[in-house]
């Protein structure tokens, strides 16, 4: 299913949290909210699950074409999966899966052995065979959150929401879960939104990101897009690491450190852009982080591969050339 959101506003008193935010959701996507914190990506989320309302007469929220903006969250047919999982404690992992079934009107509840037949199936989906005796102070953070998407799943709904799905896992987890994900997605294909602040999170797993900030949504796009062309300054240095520097005409160019090519202090000429100290060295890794002094006192960021480190022997206090790329990001006058 689609959602079209469309000029949706938000305030909270006098505090604006959306400003007339329109939207695309394909069918079948998944989506990720990106931004930081009071970005508005979270109210977005709850107004799309129907847990808040926008300001009245403002926008419309169009499932597959049809306007649910009125509609109670109860009668969305919407996933919710919440930021620490809002797992019933006292419930066994079956017993939390089964309680949306469970408190269906009873002209539309299925039987207990329906239900039964429906947990069953949601463990083998989220490879939690086994555990359904068990309680949430019995299970791995992992663990815990597979069983709220279940439990958000058992209702067979429409659209799925998760608010900062992985904020409560430490980050060897959150990686394991997020390739998990992204597979358990592309297994069912349903409609997916998601609110994360975690650039690496957004980029990994979206199929879509919406980079949001101050009420209002800054830029749409695939990952790499957004990535590769930023459209403001700011989601250029919301997105990875960025180095802003300032030309000698004035203008303001923003460069990816591993767009800046390192060579020789030999090899400078007049087809590279200067010459720099190195001031620190980070080498643990795949990749080398070099902190860069230019001839103008700037400090800027460059990463090269190990290989490409060891061929230049390159140590703290080192002269290098460095030529910056042709395309110099969002230049401006």
């Amino acid at each position: 299913m689609s959602i079209s959101i469309q000029s949706i506003s938000k305030s909270f008193g006098s505090y604006l949290a959306l400003d007339h935010v329109s939207l695309e959701v394909p069918q079948g996507s998944l989506t990720a909210l990106l931004g930081p914190s009071g970005s508005g990506k979270t109210t977005l989320l709850r107004i799309v699950a129907g847990l808040e309302f926008a300001d009245e007469g403002q926008g419309k929220i169009l499932f597959h074409g049809k306007n649910v903006a009125d509609i109670p969250a109860g009668e969305r047919q919407v996933g919710f999966v919440f930021q620490h999982y809002a797992l019933f404690r006292h419930m066994t992992v079956e017993e939390n899966i089964a309680f949306g079934l469970s408190v269906m009107p009873r002209d539309r509840r299925p039987n207990k052995q329906e239900i039964r037949n429906r947990v069953i199936e949601l463990l083998g989906l989220v490879k939690l065979q086994g555990l359904e005796r068990r309680r949430p102070h019995e299970l791995s953070g992992g663990q815990r959150q597979r069983v709220a998407l279940a439990r958000a799943l058992a209702i067979r709904p429409q659209v799925l929401l998760l608010d900062e799905p992985f904020g409560a896992l430490d980050a060897q987890v959150r990686k394991d879960l997020r390739r998990w994900l992204r597979a358990f997605h592309d297994e069912i294909g349903l409609t997916t939104l998601f609110v994360t602040h975690d650039q690496e999170e957004a980029l990994e797993l979206a199929d879509q990101v919406v980079v949001m900030r101050q009420a209002k949504v800054e830029q749409v796009g695939p990952p790499q897009e957004i990535y590769d062309h930023p459209i403001t300054p700011f989601v250029y240095e919301f997105l990875g690491n960025v180095n802003k520097i300032v030309d000698k005409g004035g203008r303001e160019m923003y460069i990816r450190p591993h767009e800046i090519e390192i060579k020789f202090a030999a090899e400078y000429d007049e087809n590279l852009d200067d010459l720099a100290v190195i001031q620190n060295l980070f080498s643990a890794g795949p990749v080398a982080s070099l902190s860069l002094r230019l001839t103008s006192g700037a400090l800027v960021e460059a990463e090269i591969s190990r290989k490409r480190l060891e061929y230049l022997a390159l140590g703290i206090g080192d002269r290098v050339a460095f030529r910056l790329p042709e395309k110099r990001g969002n230049e401006s006058a």
